[in-house]
């Protein structure tokens, strides 16, 4: 493994950048996001060129404007010409954290692992995964979403050798909007 340049410095960057891509839609995060820089702490990191894969480990936390992605874990792999092709976040749990515009609430999602797919706009919650936005909840083994489409879907699937009479299932809860013209219930209940 050699000692990365400042040019792999840069592009690493970027390719972070590439990352928060899926993490900032501009409809749903704060629109300056993307302008702020991207930094990374974590107790060690490994960036190999010859296999194209980055490697952060201990306590990583990537932060960009009001963004904040933890993990005990992040490997990036890239494509031969340098484009970000996977990104896996792995902890107890690994989280995700964005405050959207004009909200002082943020949205919220967690899961053991947290696997992005660049290239397949696609990205993956899995073991205790758990989504959270204002007035939404989702919660599953396993939540997969297409960011190109807009879609999700949550399974729960028993751990091996578990009865599957005691999974847990999908839960999701849809808080109702209130409006001004909503008349308030004579028991003074919202």
């Amino acid at each position: 493994m050699r000692k990365p340049s400042l040019n792999r410095n840069r592009r690493h960057k970027f390719l972070l950048g590439l990352i928060l891509a899926w993490l900032a839609p501009a409809a749903l995060g704060l629109t300056t996001d993307k302008d702020q820089p991207i930094q990374v702490e974590a107790d060690t990191a490994e960036l190999d060129d010859k296999n194209n894969v980055s490697v952060y480990t201990g306590d990583v936390v990537l932060t960009q404007g009001s963004i904040r992605m933890t993990g005990d874990k992040m490997t990036v792999y890239n494509t031969e010409d340098d484009e970000l092709d996977t990104l896996i976040m792995e902890g107890n749990p690994a989280t995700y954290r964005q405050l959207p515009d004009d909200s002082d609430v943020y949205d919220e999602a967690e899961a053991t692992t947290i696997k992005y797919f660049e290239l397949k706009n696609h990205v993956i919650l899995i073991d205790k995964a758990v989504v959270k936005q204002e007035g939404f909840l989702m919660k599953g083994d396993r939540i997969d979403y297409d960011t190109e489409l807009n879609q999700a879907k949550a399974q729960s699937t028993p751990a091996a050798g578990e009865d599957t009479e005691k999974q847990e299932r999908v839960k999701v809860i849809l808080k109702k909007k209130e409006t001004e013209d909503t008349p308030a219930r004579p028991d003074g209940q919202p």
